[in-house]
């Protein structure tokens, strides 16, 4: 997949310059437009992944795919499109939770979330277990450390660290979906923590998460701590399509091929591909115990900086730039 052509910096000058482009995405409100500067030049935008369920049949990864199909999290992981940088600021400084609902607004266009806009947009339903850092007990018979364990290619090795390094296939991959696309984070990936083993526990037991819960309550916590970074690229940039906005000019990025999961992301886990099957490169076969069973009998890229060299200026180009 090729990305589009970056604008250039003429075009996009003369595009700014023409009536004031923060005073067109915050209708004139001068409070949002000092929160967005101060958003803008503190916080970057997850760089996003794709997984593509044919390329998991291909691979004879069915086990993962049916998984993931049973989560109802086909149509959210196969996103792509372009992202809009930009407004996904204008739309997380805007971003409210009333009820159930998100609520945001972008260029004069009120967004009100709804479930059957989560359904519309990226197939998912409210329904299932509704997790958190304060409720992981409502996953009965799950112990952090045994479960960890459980996963390790080598079971009876020493466990400091819930490192990623050591794991099975299927739950090596099921890591980087959930830590890289579920709930991505910015940094330290290769550490899971008590909710990505949570995650997936329950994606392995088939135990249906509510992810819509799970996806709101991570962007809540992106807005709240100035050390993660906005996480849902593609899906917000979804929601301005549903919604409407005019993104005439707006400046975008194309999801390029290379952010999407393939083999060399299987490579660069530890594993190579023996006779159409993927397996350790240190010998094991990446089957996952009694689990991966089952499911038989049925059928490190650096984040996307989007902090661009030049920011926006406000309504007649005034002295200081979006970013400082």
């Amino acid at each position: 997949m090729e990305s589009t052509p970056p604008t250039s910096k003429r075009v996009k000058t003369r595009a700014v310059r023409s009536g004031g482009r923060l005073e067109g995405w915050f209708s004139g409100d001068n409070y949002l437009i000092e929160r967005y500067r101060f958003e803008t030049s503190t916080k970057v935008i997850n760089n996003p992944k794709v997984v593509s369920f044919n390329w998991l049949k291909i691979q004879k990864l069915d086990n993962v795919r049916r998984l993931l199909k049973d989560q109802s999290l086909r149509k959210f992981l196969e996103m792509m499109g372009n992202i809009y940088p930009y407004l996904i600021r204008v739309f997380y400084t805007n971003l409210k939770f009333e009820g159930n609902n998100l609520v945001s607004h972008v260029k004069g266009v009120d967004m009100e979330i709804t479930y059957d806009v989560w359904t519309a947009v990226a197939g998912l339903k409210y329904a299932g277990l509704r997790i958190n850092k304060g409720n992981l007990g409502v996953v009965e018979d799950f112990n952090k450390v045994q479960y960890y364990k459980s996963c390790l290619k080598n079971q009876n090795a020493q466990v400091r660290t819930c490192s990623v390094g050591g794991l099975r296939l299927y739950e090596r991959l099921l890591a980087l979906i959930v830590t890289w696309i579920l709930t991505p984070r910015g940094s330290n990936h290769s550490v899971l923590t008590e909710e990505d083993l949570v995650y997936i526990y329950c994606i392995m037991k088939k135990i249906i998460i509510n992810w819509i819960h799970i996806i709101k309550e991570h962007m809540q916590k992106a807005m709240r701590l100035s050390d993660y970074h906005y996480p849902y690229a593609v899906l917000i940039s979804k929601f301005l399509l549903y919604f409407e906005v005019n993104l005439e000019d707006e400046t975008s990025e194309l999801v390029k091929s290379t952010q999407e999961m393939n083999n060399g992301s299987l490579s660069k886990m530890g594993f190579t591909k023996i006779s159409g099957k993927w397996v350790s490169k240190d010998g094991d076969h990446g089957a996952s115990s009694s689990v991966a069973a089952d499911l038989d009998e049925e059928e490190h890229v650096a984040d996307m900086d989007f902090r661009h060299e030049e920011q926006p200026e406000t309504y007649q180009g005034a002295g200081t730039s979006a970013g400082n």
